[in-house]
């Protein structure tokens, strides 16, 4: 399915009687690329968890494209083109590689794999390892390419990036940016490597004790010194 906007009004939501994110309201245009930035337990994770649908919500709307999904569980959200790529990676240990991908495709064929090894080749040449046998950048890219199999409108990438090497951040990141490129997909990344957060974004949005603090360009952070050490506790960008 082609790209979809999303669009957040006023969401509030948390787990059980604990209130995490608080009136939270954006918007992001189809086929565009939005950096979700903040300290930590600053409510990132959250909003990532609510928008598919893994928190109580309190308040407020979810739009995907023309059609509200403020109340679908998190099985129907995937099936309407919100994809999402947890911090936890939630790879199946015990299946293969290939199996793992086979969980993402729905309805497509599984001839349809060959898309997730043609963006991945390191998949490939582990489609008959189990889970539970790939490095922690391996196991990265197999729960993206799971997730993406199933042709999502909205992608939601959170901390993709966590515990990895350089190299492997950067075969990532170009892996995101091609997927962009395409205009396929909307694209939301919560990443603790702010420049290439930055560099990878057309908006950004920064969060603080589950609201968002501020809203803008990457080229308008980057020269408010004051606004990143204060929200980000970073010295400067480059």
């Amino acid at each position: 399915m082609p790209a979809a906007p999303l669009d957040i009004k006023d969401l509030s939501a948390g787990y059980g009687p604990t209130r995490v994110i608080e009136e939270v309201s954006f918007a992001v245009p189809a086929g565009s690329r939005l950096a979700v930035l903040g300290r930590n337990g600053m409510g990132k994770t959250s909003l990532f968890a609510t928008l598919a649908g893994q928190t109580r919500r309190y308040g407020g709307e979810i739009r995907l494209g023309d059609r509200d999904i403020t109340r679908e569980p998190s099985a129907a959200r995937a099936l309407l083109g919100l994809g999402y790529v947890p911090q936890t990676r939630d790879v199946f240990p015990t299946l293969t590689v290939e199996e793992n991908l086979f969980v993402g495709l729905k309805t497509r064929p599984k001839s349809a794999v060959e898309e997730a090894y043609d963006m991945f080749p390191r998949l490939k040449e582990r489609r008959g390892n189990l889970g539970s046998q790939l490095s922690g950048g391996e196991q990265q890219m197999l729960s993206t390419a799971r997730s993406i199999l199933g042709k999502p409108s909205v992608l939601l990438l959170d901390e993709p990036l966590e515990g990895l090497a350089p190299v492997i951040c950067e075969e990532l990141m170009a892996a995101f940016s091609r997927l962009a490129a395409s205009g396929d997909m909307t694209i939301l990344l919560v990443e603790q490597r702010i420049q290439m957060a930055l560099d990878f974004a057309d908006h950004v949005i920064i969060m603080e004790r589950g609201r968002i603090a501020w809203s803008g360009s990457p080229a308008t952070l980057a020269g408010e010194h004051e606004t990143v050490d204060r929200l980000l506790g970073v010295g400067g960008l480059h």
